[in-house]
């Protein structure tokens, strides 16, 4: 792991209460829904693949939202979302196991537990189809990777750069995330995911992190290589709290179709949405 004092006092702050967190008891066995299979069915449907995040609060959030998880999940479902992101760290994001749990009974999409997890121990909280694994913070990949795919996890490996992205291909990782989000300073860039999809191998299933907010956003993040984009704030808007949830998600996964019925291009905003 990193050097922790190149990071944001936010983040510092994260690591040390997910530290603090217990795991849970006896390791889960979970019968996970196939992630790829959801983005292949999004993109024969005609839809961008989106993996749509429930995601209360945060960090770098205006707000918070009060809306019930279940809710918000399957409306993002309804808007086109080919699978559902749920927070459960709880101090810093208001999330919950629970909140997972109700989500992934609720729909019938893929859903992802978002959490810090640095130990195996913590892998054994609850159920889900999907668990990200963040390179930076892990001590050994390799041996979580391993491990949460024991459990039926499939383990999501997120990245920020082209040596993080080595670590999570040597760790055997197939699914993996390019980070735009600098967690040192918290700032965005979406070039990011533009100077590390290339070295990617053709068979390792991409997903673009952060920073994606608008359809030109949609649109070069698919140009660059992205499988699936991972979009939170963007689809939450935790300023405006009776925002609909399913239209912001059906604004970014028609955002390809909408383009060849117009023949046109919009607006390339840099967002800031996780």
């Amino acid at each position: 792991m990193n050097s922790e004092t190149e990071l944001a006092p936010a983040v510092a702050s994260i690591l040390e209460a997910a530290r603090e967190r217990s795991g849970g008891g006896p390791a889960v066995d979970v019968d996970a829904r196939s992630l790829p299979d959801a983005l292949a069915r999004a993109e024969a449907e005609g839809r961008v693949p989106v993996i749509a995040e429930v995601k209360p609060t945060s960090p770098t959030a205006e707000g918070t939202r009060e809306d019930d998880p279940v809710e918000l999940a399957e409306a993002m479902v309804e808007g086109g979302a080919a699978a559902i992101s749920v927070l459960t760290e709880p101090s810093h994001f208001g999330g919950s196991s629970e909140a997972l749990s109700r989500v992934r009974e609720a729909v019938d999409v893929p859903v992802l537990r978002k959490d810090f997890v640095l130990e195996e121990d913590q892998l054994d909280v609850v159920e889900a189809d999907l668990l990200l694994l963040i390179a930076r913070f892990v001590d050994d990949l390799e041996g979580l990777v391993a491990a949460a795919r024991e459990r039926g996890f499939q383990p999501l490996v997120e990245v920020h750069d082209r040596a993080e992205l080595e670590a999570a291909l040597e760790a055997g990782a197939e699914i993996i995330g390019v980070n735009n989000r600098d967690l040192a300073q918290l700032e965005v860039d979406l070039e990011t995911f533009e100077s590390v999809a290339p070295h990617a191998p053709d068979d390792v299933t991409l997903i673009a992190e952060s920073g994606v907010s608008t359809p030109a956003d949609v649109r070069r993040m698919r140009e660059a290589g992205a499988d699936a984009l991972l979009v939170g704030s963007a689809i939450m808007d935790h300023g405006a709290a009776d925002s609909d949830v399913a239209a912001n998600t059906r604004r970014l996964t028609r955002a390809e179709a909408a383009d060849e019925a117009t023949g046109e291009t919009t607006d390339n905003g840099d967002g800031d949405g996780d």
